[in-house]
């Protein structure tokens, strides 16, 4: 196992999710962490249209955007360590003793089959890890619609998720925190918090890894 361990690192080294740089082990480094836009505390919790929390330490631009993007969309999986170590530190911070089990927002199949991973799992079991937990499949997605990042309207990007998740089960007293990369207009996570409530979820909180920044919203 540590040969290959051992192999994979040399071959798919560690590194930084914002610069790329190479590290002992999947890390933020300290000229990113120091140059990252931080959301200050009385930004980093925003509430959502449909009376959702959504909690997120970064804004989204610059090394940021470049680097969500890179793992959204260019198979840099490997970012989940980090970036979801941030996540659980703003849903920690922020949410106290308000959550007891942990959840994502689902890409659809065909999406899954086409990127290979699905990034919110990925950042929800990071989280979990620094709580030696797991997460928890609650959610399914039953409609492929658009991506949201390829619509420009808030009223289209408000419809767009609608009707498109539905939840896995009876999730009666549960209190969930939700987590999915980017929290922009909060549509998406307003449609799986209407269906985790459906379900009987007792509570739903929300944490990101970034808002979009003030200059953007």
């Amino acid at each position: 196992m540590r040969l290959w361990t051992g192999l994979l690192d040399l071959l798919f080294p560690p590194k930084c999710p914002f610069c790329g740089s190479v590290r002992d082990k999947p890390e933020i480094c300290p000229a990113c962490w120091k140059a990252l836009p931080w959301t200050e505390e009385a930004r980093s919790l925003r509430e959502l249209e449909g009376g959702l929390r959504c909690a997120a330490p970064l804004w989204y631009k610059g090394i940021v955007r470049d680097g969500i993007r890179r793992f959204k969309f260019h198979g840099a999986a490997a970012s989940a360590g980090p970036l979801g170590e941030l996540v659980a530190r703003a849903a920690a911070e922020r949410f106290p003793g308000e959550f007891d089990t942990v959840t994502w927002v689902p890409v659809s199949a065909k999406r899954l089959r086409r990127r290979g991973y699905d990034q919110s799992r990925l950042l929800a079991e990071s989280a979990c890890r620094c709580w030696g937990a797991a997460p928890e499949r609650l959610l399914r997605k039953v409609r492929d619609n658009p991506a949201q990042s390829g619509l420009s309207g808030a009223a289209e990007r408000r419809e767009n998720p609608r009707g498109a998740y539905e939840a896995a089960g009876d999730l009666s007293g549960k209190r969930v925190l939700l987590i999915d990369d980017v929290c922009s207009t909060g549509s998406t996570l307003n449609a799986c918090g209407e269906a985790l409530r459906a379900a009987g979820a007792a509570e739903v909180v929300c944490a990101a890894v970034a808002f979009p920044a003030p200059e953007e919203a």
